[in-house]
């Protein structure tokens, strides 16, 4: 089977559009492919962080996976596999300063923390952190890496990486990573629907997949439905947005029925919310039954996550033994 890798921060709660836009397909991939998912912690060194909330956070997701169908020994924690720290320092010698400056990500959360502090902190490892990236995907063997089009330059840089190593040191050792794409709907900010769902941007903006079901109808009651400055005879982006949430849920009869009120003008706004509001909470329900039972045994759990990422870890020190012959440094005993 073809491998697939696919890595998500713990930056804390899961929210729908990480769900629709990732995680949901975590677990169908399964089924077609040898999977590997991480958990990366290391990454969420790159912006300001606290150590307690990082490790709180890392287990939070790991958890949050194995509710929504990760299988265990597909799982591993990036921080229990050091490995992956090794393997980018030797490929950040073979990546280009300049490539580097061009990745859009470093900008853009630069910019980020500068908005809020214009003597902000901006750490190097937010600058080479795409080098991290690729030996995250390169330390397995990765044939694809699910990604949507605002991820496929880190996928480029990833490859550029692999064949310049390969160039430089005269071997086809690392395989070219494919980007898989996947159908995955885009799932809108409830309070403002011209921006992408995000905890970044508040409470408001994201509906957190284990919350609490009662908020989360509350939430998609009070979802802005036209801001007033749609033309005539387009769906607004709310609406636009509610139907999508919908239609992600698998929800079809009530998704073509509202639709055919909606093109016959007869819509109204409260049925289109109550039928996404009971979608939502439908599909939420067993994942929130998942987490419960998972964190009822939660120190065998944990026990089970630590022994999975060693077990994978394994691959990760083979292919390093491997490197560090290719390019010349001396063999670990």
């Amino acid at each position: 089977m073809k491998r697939v890798l696919s890595c998500i921060q713990p930056t804390g709660d899961l929210h729908l559009g990480n769900y629709f836009g990732a995680v949901q397909n975590y677990e169908r991939l399964q089924a077609s492919y040898d999977c590997v998912y991480g958990v990366v912690d290391y990454h969420s060194m790159t912006m300001p962080y606290k150590a307690s909330q990082l490790r709180e956070n890392t287990w939070k997701m790991a958890f949050y996976l194995l509710a929504c169908g990760v299988k265990m020994e597909n799982l591993f924690v990036q921080g229990l596999v050091p490995e992956h720290i090794e393997l980018s320092w030797i490929l950040g010698c073979v990546t280009s300063y300049g490539e580097l400056t061009r990745m859009t990500q470093f900008k853009d959360k630069s910019d980020q923390l500068r908005e809020s502090d214009k003597d902000a902190f901006v750490s190097l490892g937010l600058f080479a952190y795409p080098v991290l990236q690729a030996a995250d995907i390169l330390i397995y063997r990765a044939d694809y890496v699910p990604v949507g089009k605002d991820q496929e330059q880190h996928l480029e840089l990833s490859r550029n990486i692999a064949q310049r190593f390969n160039h430089q040191f005269g071997k086809e050792y690392f395989v070219h990573p494919e980007p898989l794409f996947t159908e995955t709907p885009k799932i809108l900010s409830p309070a403002d629907p011209n921006r992408k769902m995000s905890k970044s941007l508040g409470e408001k903006h994201y509906i957190n997949l284990f919350g609490d079901e009662d908020r989360i109808r509350k939430q998609i009651k009070s979802a802005v439905t036209d801001t007033g400055d749609t033309p005539e005879g387009e769906m607004s982006a709310g609406v636009q947005n509610l139907f999508a949430l919908l239609k992600a849920c698998d929800n079809m009869d009530a998704y073509n029925s509202l639709m055919d009120d909606y093109k016959a003008g007869a819509l109204r706004y409260s049925d289109l919310k109550a039928a996404v509001a009971d979608a939502v909470v439908n599909l939420v329900h067993p994942l929130r039954e998942n987490l419960a039972a998972l964190e009822a045994d939660k120190r065998n759990v944990k026990a089970q996550i630590q022994a999975n990422s060693a077990k994978i870890r394994e691959r990760a020190q083979e292919t390093l033994r491997e490197v560090r012959e290719i390019v010349g440094l001396i063999p670990m005993k």
